[in-house]
């Protein structure tokens, strides 16, 4: 089924830099809609595999993330209490294919024990709470950044906590929607002004967002066939 598109009412006496950037995300959204489709994201089966892929993912393909949470899967500690009570020797080792995996397992362990220190190894408790707070305990854990937060938010909680990853500082950047700049919460906080919080939009939105980087907004922009071209673009970018 289709998102549709929704956002929140401009206040009386916006800025017009804000209404024409509102409009600008919309305009983004509906061309990638109508380009790419459902993107069915995250890529996982349980809440455990997306929290795991979040924190893995960290400078390596997805492709690699997949052959170790395959790892894994395969050693029977894909749980919370598996992982809890594997040895970080072993858990280094399962996980070798998304590299720097001694780094990774050490991230992935300080996560595992702040959950079951501190929400009894439940997910839905850690997650479960206003959003800031929510989003401010998953900060507090050794080795989780903005983007893995947000992505644990959304993809693993449901939550409306819009993910800012290189394809969308990318996008954004090169339709002159925040300046190079910008930082993640700023960058972040574009969409989460201009969209009303609905977890389903933001997760789809996102996920086309990482389609047309991975097909168009690379390091090198392929403009021709973008869904995007026609739009104001920085071709230096």
């Amino acid at each position: 089924m289709r998102y549709g598109f929704v956002c929140v009412d401009t206040p009386v006496g916006a800025s017009p830099m804000r209404v024409s950037i509102e409009k600008s995300l919309r305009e983004v959204y509906e061309r990638l809609w109508r380009a790419y489709g459902p993107q069915h994201w995250w890529p996982a089966r349980t809440r455990v595999e997306i929290v795991v892929g979040a924190i893995l993912t960290q400078n390596t393909s997805w492709s690699n993330v997949e052959r170790a949470i395959d790892n894994l899967r395969r050693a029977k500690v894909l749980s919370w209490s598996g992982l809890r009570d594997l040895p970080a020797s072993e858990l280094a080792e399962l996980i070798r294919p998304s590299g720097t995996y001694d780094v990774k397992a050490k991230r992935l362990g300080s996560f595992v024990r702040y959950l079951w220190d501190n929400h009894n190894g439940s997910l839905r408790s850690l997650l479960t709470s206003d959003l800031e707070t929510a989003r401010k305990r998953l900060l507090s854990i050794h080795g989780i950044g903005p983007e893995t937060a947000d992505a644990i938010l959304l993809y693993a909680g449901n939550r409306a906590s819009f993910v800012v990853d290189a394809y969308t500082r990318r996008v954004l950047r090169r339709h002159f929607l925040c300046n190079e700049k910008a930082d993640y919460e700023t960058s972040r906080g574009l969409f989460q002004a201009a969209l009303r919080a609905d977890a389903a939009l933001f997760n789809e939105y996102h996920a086309l967002l990482v389609a047309v980087g991975k097909k168009h907004c690379r390091s090198r922009a392929r403009c021709e066939g973008c869904p995007l071209e026609g739009m104001p673009h920085d071709p230096a970018y």
